[in-house]
């Protein structure tokens, strides 16, 4: 079903990080963006669609009044809003905001951080566009930090604190089918892999809360109304958004899952893990019965390698992209 392409070569290998791989399309210049955190830098490649050019930029970590930042980056991943597509990068030590071709820093935002040392790491992770102007980036506190983005210029102010969470975020996510038709547009997860469920708006509203097993849920997204979230367990579980019902549960890993990716318009989803496989499995939805199911499609191994990203390239999942822990490329499949 899906075949190697040729792999893009990074300047330096993935950090062993959740959802270490972004990626975004400018359809209109026939280019694809790729980012990959490493340590305090974010490698960024520019690939033309022919395979022909490919550009290379590097991001250091920022933060005011220091020359070079040795804070370690949690994520990086592309931010598409109506108006503006954003590069959001997360750290230890605050949040950056540049546009998407990583030229111009437009926004930064320092964490509080504390005087003395605690026990408790600080940083932002977990980053994602919502709605028309928003954009939402969990922090290592439990709180998901709301920002409002104007369609131009870098006066992008801080709206809202969402404090529902008591454990680390892990990951967000909004809805990716394009419609307006659900209740839920935003879902946060954290390292307890307790779910809270929302409606965005001037003042987000949190329309349900899904609790953990103690088990941290590394990745989330969200379809159609229905949360597909994976976890340390290897498992899949979709649940329906407002409800919480449990629609299904896969054991779909033999170890934690690193990455889940869904193409929106096919209902394709991409899930990888520290067991090397990549898998791709098909979701459909009977709306008279508003159930759920999955089937496997189809499993791409990477040999000895620690996956830690994997992304559709396209909304209709015709290509896919991976990354793994110290490897310094970006693999490709393509549908045959």
């Amino acid at each position: 079903m899906f075949h190697k392409e040729k792999s893009i070569q990074l300047k330096n290998s993935a950090s062993a990080l959740y959802n270490n791989l972004s990626v975004l399309r400018i359809a209109p210049r026939r280019l694809t963006y790729f980012t990959v955190v490493h340590a305090n830098v974010v490698n960024m490649v520019s690939t033309s669609w022919d395979g022909l050019n490919y550009s290379h930029r590097q991001l250091q970590s920022k933060e005011p009044n220091v020359a070079t930042s040795t804070s370690l980056i949690m994520q990086a991943a592309f931010c598409a809003l109506p108006s503006r597509d954003l590069l959001v990068v997360s750290s230890q030590k605050g949040i950056q905001m540049y546009e998407s071709d990583g030229s111009i820093m437009v926004y930064w935002h320092a964490l509080d951080t504390p005087e003395a040392p605690t026990a408790h790491a600080v940083f932002a992770r977990g980053i994602s566009a919502v709605s028309d102007n928003y954009i939402c980036v969990g922090v290592s506190s439990g709180a998901v930090l709301v920002f409002d983005v104007p369609s131009k210029g870098s006066n992008i102010t801080l709206s809202e604190v969402l404090e529902e969470h008591k454990e680390a975020i892990t990951d967000i996510a909004s809805e990716c089918s394009g419609s307006q038709e659900f209740l839920a547009n935003l879902v946060t997860a954290d390292d307890g892999g307790n779910l809270c469920v929302w409606k965005s708006g001037e003042e987000f509203q949190l329309l349900n809360k899904i609790p953990g097993l103690d088990m941290t849920c590394s990745s989330v997204k969200l379809w159609k109304g229905t949360v597909l979230a994976g976890y340390g367990t290897g498992q899949i579980r979709l649940y329906e958004a407002v409800t919480g019902i449990l629609h299904a549960e896969v054991n779909a890993h033999a170890r934690w899952i690193y990455s889940l990716d869904i193409a929106p318009f096919s209902g394709l989803l991409l899930s990888a893990a520290e067991d090397s496989f990549v898998r791709v499995w098909h979701l459909s939805i009977t709306p008279e019965t508003n159930s759920v199911e999955i089937a496997h499609l189809h499993n791409e191994c990477v040999t000895d390698t620690q996956i830690c990203g994997a992304k559709f390239c396209d909304g209709d999942g015709y290509a896919f992209a991976v990354t793994g822990y110290d490897l310094s490329e970006i693999i490709r499949y393509v549908q045959s």
